[in-house]
């Protein structure tokens, strides 16, 4: 597989420090910009791109002011005769943050773009443009695909410690040279409040950046704004967004922990006084659409949908799932009808027919929670389940139902190609399902790979759940939980789709790059 050197590096690299320099006093950041601000617009927060394909790109910035996103592009790192892109009005109702859509660009080819925030009311004052750079998918197959995966960012009150060079493991993802990067879901922890210090085993101290939305639980919406504005006071974190697009999905932690439609936070937490967890997602729904750059989302959405397909040309479709906007209740999940189930019955249906469609190699399925895995409820101190799998091991109960349909499908369609990628439980591990070890046996065989934390607490190995027969061929996980960063265990995935000969190669990879585990897996498979 010929995969392109990472090519205008040192520009980005230019564009990224300008942006740092503005964020040299994070807890004066975390307040909303002022309208009466002297000197020009600034865009110190960095710049994303996402959801990219073969001719469009979706470019992210904030302003620490009202102002208007100007974005051009060009073929060089020079800017020699660019492509100007007229973008929206940044205004306090999307917190000043904007989103402009790149459209028209040519396939297969690097797109090297720089934000500029213009004063609206004198469109000559520009502020110091901020630079970034994207591939376009290409329409053929012979550069092949490499992308990379994790999730669960500044979780368990882990934060950004100085100390320790800040979330240093989006530089070793960034130096594998990925076409995209799939954050699985919890891109922040809007339950979990971050305090200056932590007391680590050895007796040493954890330290932590700090801003004032970070101090409490999430319940405003600025709260949640603050959230996400947290993790990029990292500057590793900024520089690799602006080298590498996303595709970005959520999960429970963006809102609450373990939540679900229609919830009522207990009485008995009173780090709540907003008890609706409706009222609660609605907030973080709208903070996250404005972070991130999102086709199906726009900044301040509340209607929007997260799920989504993603084509990389020939080679590779991503389905990206919601299992948290539509499922049912947490509960013992022993039921025997469940149409709801963890993905509702409409998100079930388009993805059945958004698989049998695709005309990918590969069609990995991006889900934010893993399917054999048993995942406790434990917040109220009941035997209830958050994930799929109940710790049953026989026929499909409850939310197994909908999987084990799902899973029927994909084998009677023939549809090839297919594996699943997921985050959640805070280790990594591999794990092949078959029929032959389960107790529903209409399905092909088919890989589950875990990975994450990018930056939390790790914890021990879930249990498995029999029902689909999966068998861990790996694991790394601690045997403690809760161990910090300081202490190991995170972790971040790779995916290696080979041109030429179709081979998709999974690694699974620990925080500095190193390779933990790998599995090659042969193309036009039905099951494998």
């Amino acid at each position: 597989m010929s995969h392109r050197p990472f090519p205008g590096r040192r520009s980005v690299l230019r564009g990224s420090l300008a942006a740092s320099a503005a964020l040299a006093l994070p807890t004066t950041l975390g307040a909303a910009p002022a309208f009466a601000l002297s000197g020009r617009p600034k865009a110190g927060w960095g710049v994303q791109a996402g959801d990219v394909t073969a001719h469009s790109g979706l470019v992210w910035v904030r302003s620490d002011r009202p102002a208007r996103m100007i974005v051009e592009t060009s073929a060089t790192e020079s800017f020699r005769d660019p492509h100007r892109w007229q973008g929206p009005l940044l205004g306090a109702d999307t917190d000043f943050t904007g989103t402009t859509r790149l459209h028209g660009l040519p396939a297969g080819e690097q797109i090297h773009y720089r934000v500029l925030l213009a004063d609206p009311h004198d469109p000559r004052r520009t502020g110091e443009p901020v630079t970034g750079t994207f591939r376009t998918t290409p329409l053929g197959r012979r550069r092949g695909v490499r992308f990379l995966w994790s999730g669960d960012l500044a979780g368990q009150g882990w934060g950004i410690n100085p100390d320790r060079g800040g979330y240093r493991i989006y530089d070793a993802m960034a130096k594998l040279d990925p076409d995209f990067f799939l954050c699985s879901g919890d891109n922040i922890y809007a339950d979990g409040p971050i305090s200056a210090t932590q007391a680590l085993p050895d007796g040493s101290t954890w330290r932590n950046i700090t801003t004032e939305e970070k101090s409490k639980v999430a319940e405003t919406l600025a709260e949640y704004r603050g959230n996400f504005r947290y993790n990029l006071l990292d500057e590793n974190l900024r520089r690799f967004n602006a080298q590498v697009p996303s595709i970005i999905q959520w999960d429970d932690h963006e809102v609450r922990n373990n939540w679900y439609p229609g919830e009522v936070i207990a009485s008995s937490d009173t780090r709540y006084t907003e008890k609706s967890i409706d009222v609660l997602a609605a907030r973080a729904r709208r903070a996250f659409s404005e972070y991130f750059p999102i086709s199906t989302l726009k900044p301040g959405d509340r209607d929007g949908r997260v799920y989504r397909v993603m084509r990389h040309g020939p080679l590779l479709d991503v389905f990206v799932l919601d299992m948290r906007t539509y499922r049912n209740a947490n509960s013992a999940d022993d039921q025997t009808v469940d149409p709801q189930g963890i993905l509702g019955a409409e998100q079930l249906e388009w993805l059945k027919r958004e698989l049998a469609r695709s005309r990918a190699v590969w069609k990995v399925i991006a889900a934010d929670m893993p399917l054999g895995l048993v995942v406790p409820d434990p917040m109220e101190n009941l035997p209830d389940f958050e994930a799929v799998a109940q710790g049953d091991p026989g026929a499909p109960l409850g939310r197994e139902l909908q999987i084990a349909e799902l899973l029927r499908f994909i084998k009677h369609r023939r549809i090839t190609g297919t594996l699943w990628l997921t985050a959640d439980v805070h280790h990594t591990s591999a794990q092949h399902y078959h029929p032959s070890r389960a107790a529903f046996t209409d399905f092909e065989p088919f890989w589950e790979f875990v990975s994450g934390p990018l930056n939390a607490g790790a914890f021990p190995a879930s249990a498995l759940d029999n029902t689909f027969g999966p068998d861990r061929v790996f694991v790394k996980a601690p045997t403690d939980s809760n161990v910090s960063p300081a202490g190991g265990y995170q972790f971040f995935g790779e995916v290696d789709i080979d041109g030429d000969s179709g081979e998709l190669t999974v690694r699974l990879r620990e925080q500095d790059g190193t390779v933990l585990f790998t599995q090659v897996l042969q193309p036009g498979r039905v099951g494998q």
